[in-house]
């Protein structure tokens, strides 16, 4: 095909009616075309996307990239940054001689500029501590994070409805595991009377997935006060507040960031109003390391996860998976995803051969391109791109040269981010956890009153027991004239209520270090 024809080609497919993101220049022949920028526009961002690559071709500048070209636009968004690389968006570029020359030959000015950031924590990372409670992420979600079977699951639901009947707010993990243990012990008689039976081997499969649960670190995220999603909204001078995940230390806790995930996405799907089409998204999630969500789930996950991907962008979210492969990413949610932008792929095995040519077959077909061999030769910072237009029409796939990030491409210091921390307006609102009773304490509580009154009615059959005896004696004293046979016989009743109630002291007394 010619230059011209490849040109008309391009030109046509990337004009777009609204607002829209320069993401870099047309590559054809060896040669940066200028007059055939790539285009992506803003309306179809929340058809959600892909950046895919393999380690150090771009996949995280071409992150930074959107996400700091959609906060200029005035749309927040939520960046995981797992590798703890990301934090430079918080300050501006420079003016380096190779970032001239690339934009010189893209025909783009290049600009310094920062974004604002607000950095959140699931952990001991600097930044606001994420939590949330297991009331709100529910049975049937809490069932999928923790892959339990039909049966596990339904005792779940009725874990769920006897803490409703019985106000037990469900804080954290705790919580659960203390009423799961009441159901079989001191509350089995009360619950299966009005709920039915639950096997304490079905119970004990479950509470022991909790464990795995916390050993990953979910104790700290099952907390309260809860994160609500409505603040990852906020907009400072006109720009959309980049929130920057830190999850350096999560890379080996994946159940932990595949429960995070799932609740935040419920979270936001169930929060956020319907908006329908509209011009530009209203916030945009990027996953880093995607992987690691899809690792070992369950079936049951991923349908979860694939219904919220799907419904989602109805209220205006997109969502941007980052990950080495196409291949790491479910089928069927790939399907989902308007938005590909494919860095190089290396193709040292036979098994990295049959990848790129399953990673070929997800684009569209071009005339243009040997997409199988473009696919393994592409230099760092170029990248295949195939978008949605406004009509929902895929755009031509492109060879991209990639504009450089306008906000640093290397880390913050310490210190750095420690005055972004405290610049934070949500710092006040999460810096302290609450501990408020909920139902550890509750049936805590109730339990020792339960025991008190066991031990009240011991001591009431333990005194009739001692009146009994002493009317035996009265009966012996008013026999008897002599003075020191009555003495006699009060001695005997004193000493016999003084041993049972020395008793007494003694079991209470083993009580209290039972259950306080």
């Amino acid at each position: 095909m010619s230059e011209k024809t490849f040109l008309e080609h391009i030109q046509k497919g990337y004009k777009h009616q609204g607002d829209e993101i320069v993401l870099g220049a047309s590559i054809y022949q060896d040669k940066v075309h200028s007059d055939a920028l790539v285009r992506l526009p803003l309306k179809t961002f929340n058809r959600h996307g892909l950046i895919a690559g393999a380690t150090g071709t771009g996949k995280t500048k071409t992150l930074q990239i959107l996400a700091e070209h959609l906060s200029h636009k005035g749309i927040p968004s939520l960046v995981m940054d797992l590798k703890g690389d990301l934090s430079g968006l918080g300050a501006s570029g420079t003016q380096e001689d190779f970032i001239k020359e690339r934009h010189q030959k893209i025909g783009v000015e290049y600009t310094p500029n920062a974004a604002p950031l607000e950095f959140l924590s699931l952990s001991e990372e600097k930044g606001i501590r994420l939590r949330a409670t297991v009331s709100e992420f529910g049975p049937i979600l809490l069932s999928k994070i923790l892959s339990l079977t039909d049966v596990q699951s339904s005792i779940m639901a009725v874990l769920f409805k006897y803490c409703d009947d019985q106000k037990l707010p469900l804080v954290d993990l705790e919580d659960l595991k203390k009423v799961l243990n009441h159901c079989i012990t001191d509350g089995k008689e009360e619950i299966q009377s009005a709920y039915g039976s639950m096997s304490p081997v079905s119970v004990n499969t479950i509470i022991r997935a909790i464990v795995q649960l916390e050993q990953q670190g979910a104790a700290k995220f099952f907390a309260e006060p809860s994160f609500e999603v409505n603040d990852l909204m906020q907009t400072r001078e006109g720009k959309g507040v980049i929130s920057v995940l830190r999850l350096i230390d999560i890379q080996s806790k994946p159940r932990l960031f595949s429960t995070f995930m799932l609740s935040l996405l419920s979270e936001v799907y169930n929060t956020f109003p319907e908006k329908g089409d509209l011009d530009k998204p209203e916030l945009v999630l990027f996953i880093d390391e995607a992987h690691l969500i899809f690792d070992n789930a369950s079936k049951v996950f991923l349908e979860q996860l694939e219904a919220i991907i799907k419904l989602i962008r109805s209220k205006g979210v997109g969502i941007f998976f980052i990950t080495q492969l196409p291949t790491d990413i479910p089928q069927e949610i790939l399907s989902q995803l308007g938005m590909k932008i494919q860095h190089a792929l290396r193709a040292f095995t036979a098994k990295d051969r049959q990848s790129i040519k399953l990673t070929a077959e997800n684009f569209p077909l071009t005339d243009f391109y040997n997409t199988d061999e473009l696919l393994t030769s592409l230099g760092i910072g170029e990248a295949l791109v195939t978008a949605l237009d406004e009509n929902g029409v895929p755009t031509p796939l492109v060879a991209t040269y990639m504009r450089a990030p306008m906000s640093r491409m290397d880390v913050l210091s310490a210190q750095e981010i420690n005055e972004i921390t405290k610049q934070s307006n949500l710092i006040e609102k999460y810096s302290k956890e609450i501990d408020a009773q909920s139902a550890k304490e509750i049936l805590s509580k109730k339990i020792d009153e339960a025991q008190s009154e066991e031990h009240q009615k011991q001591i009431k059959e333990e005194h009739k027991k001692a009146s009994k005896t002493v009317k035996k004696k009265s009966v012996f004293e008013s026999m008897s004239k002599n003075t020191m046979v009555r003495q006699i016989g009060r001695t005997v009743v004193r000493e016999i209520t003084r041993g049972l109630l020395g008793a007494l002291g003694i079991r209470s007394t083993s009580r209290r270090k039972k259950w306080f």
